[in-house]
């Protein structure tokens, strides 16, 4: 009575290679005669099995326990490659030197700044002084005449005259009467 139990305490992967084992064909079992020799043997199987068979089957090709060539599972055997997985390998890494050799790592990050003795003293004295909120002042220009002897009289001197911003004021036609 202690091998019915062992047999119906098995799982379905281990049926699986049981049944494979079993049958011994060398082009491998296909679903259905697995599923026939676990029927035979196992006899009570549950009433979702197709479905069971299905996805451990499934799982077991996956995982490399099986080979599926030509709708057979066949076990793999020691020669047989082993499982790849999906996509591009990975690059083979080369081998690191001794630690003994590796130089210090460098500190992550932007380097700072070499420190400048002068700004650090100028830093500290007005640190205790409040600055003013806003936009600093405009520096007051000396007043020029809004005419056009200035930079006639630059021009005439050889200097190069610089335009202010904007569009120049129109000139106005001088008022010279004629005394006729």
């Amino acid at each position: 009575m202690a091998a019915a139990d062992e047999e119906a305490s098995k799982t379905y992967p281990e049926m699986i290679t049981e049944a494979i084992e079993a049958l011994n064909d060398k082009n491998g079992s296909n679903k259905s005669a697995i599923s026939k020799y676990m029927e035979s043997k196992y006899g009570e199987l549950p009433p979702a099995h197709s479905s069971l068979l299905t996805a451990h089957l499934a799982r077991m090709k996956e995982s490399g326990e099986l080979l599926f060539v030509k709708n057979n599972y066949i076990r793999p055997g020691a020669d047989a490659p082993p499982k790849r997985g999906r996509g591009r390998p990975p690059k083979p890494k080369p081998a690191l030197p001794p630690v003994a050799d590796l130089p210090s790592p460098r500190p992550r990050g932007r380097p700072p700044k070499p420190k400048d003795p002068l700004a650090a003293a100028v830093a500290k004295a007005t640190a205790g002084l409040p600055r003013p909120r806003g936009r600093p002042p405009k520096v007051a220009r000396p007043a020029v005449s809004v005419t056009a002897a200035p930079a006639a009289a630059a021009a005439a001197a050889g200097g190069v005259v610089k335009r202010g911003r904007g569009r120049p004021p129109k000139v106005k036609p001088s008022l010279v009467t004629e005394a006729a």
